[in-house]
């Protein structure tokens, strides 16, 4: 997919396949880069000077130029956001035609008839296989993938999601997790079109999709899943067949979910509120390449090219200035 889809699309919209500028071979500066720190402080920085006869501004550019190279190019960023979204996007209206002619879509209460012998047809089955696949995926392209700050938090939530895909399909309750499953797709190929706009520095259709994805995102996470979702596996559930040996538990995972929307919502508002007050979407607190062009060296004290700075003080970007911040599962 990337080499024959999403690398040539990316040319197209004039993404380069080349990498930040490279610093230049220094033994010493190469050693404290891989045994002591990629960051220096002020101190260290002052000894490299006198040691290597270097300005300190020349060595806060090698090592600034030394995290960059190790930092994956806007075009595989690119490739990797167009197989997500092209896979989001596939998934949800293959859900969206399956679900459309289910009964339990338009009536929660038809999750709950018969259980558990409700029988589990090919289209359901295949819809159940590939989400769980895509998230067996994900768990693993993790480690060789863009490395992101959030690594942890996402390590998490890929398990997360696979012992809850995994859970219901082992009670059979795949009626209620194809609900789930649809919901949560809803937003998803939004937030990636958002990237690939930015990537391909569209700022404006970048700010478009990511407001829709804010919107579609807090409509569905903090209203349909709650009042509608919730509804049936709490209530209806129990009024229905009672509570079953695993109610607890299959509840308390999908409560934890909701509260975990409540915070991403929260984060996407605020994300928002700063693109209208700024007429932009604000940077990537998530972003994982640094600017290393040799104009923001020159003219740091400018106003052009400022760009924020994060909790170990290196700074970031998505490829350029204007860049969208993304607040992803």
């Amino acid at each position: 997919f990337f080499r024959f889809i999403a690398k040539p699309c990316a040319i197209k919209l004039g993404i380069q396949d080349s990498g930040p500028h490279r610093a230049q071979p220094n033994a010493i500066l190469e050693k404290v880069f891989t045994s002591i720190t990629k960051s220096p402080d002020g101190k260290r920085l002052e000894g490299l000077s006198k040691q290597l006869d270097w300005d300190v501004q020349k060595i806060q550019r090698w090592f600034r130029q030394r995290r960059n190279q190790d930092k994956p190019t806007t075009l595989t960023k690119f490739c990797e956001s167009m197989w997500r979204f092209t896979f989001y996007l596939s998934i949800f209206f293959y859900g969206i035609r399956f679900l459309w002619t289910a009964p339990w879509f338009w009536d929660t209460r038809q999750c709950w008839y018969n259980y558990p012998f409700q029988p589990l047809t090919s289209r359901l089955y295949y819809y159940y296989i590939l989400e769980l696949a895509f998230y067996w995926s994900l768990m693993f392209s993790q480690f060789t993938d863009i490395k992101r700050k959030d690594f942890l938090i996402m390590f998490v939530h890929h398990l997360a999601t696979i012992g809850l895909i995994t859970f219901s399909y082992m009670n059979n309750m795949v009626r209620v997790g194809t609900l789930v499953l649809c919901l949560h797709d809803a937003s998803d190929f939004l937030l990636e079109a958002a990237k690939l706009a930015n990537y391909a520095k569209y700022q404006r259709l970048c700010d478009a999709f990511f407001m829709l994805f804010g919107v579609v995102f807090i409509v569905t996470r903090l209203g349909i899943y709650p009042f509608w979702i919730l509804n049936t596996t709490l209530f209806e559930s129990w009024e229905l067949i009672g509570p079953y040996p695993s109610w607890w538990l299959f509840n308390g995972l999908l409560v934890t979910l909701q509260v975990l929307h409540v915070i991403w919502s929260y984060l996407i508002v605020r994300t928002a509120y700063k693109a209208l007050v700024r007429g932009k979407v604000s940077k990537d607190d998530r972003s994982d390449v640094e600017s290393s062009s040799e104009e923001e060296d020159v003219t740091s004290n400018s106003t052009k090219g400022v760009l924020s700075t994060s909790s170990n003080g290196s700074n970031r970007s998505n490829g350029h200035v204007a860049s969208g911040q993304w607040t992803e599962e």
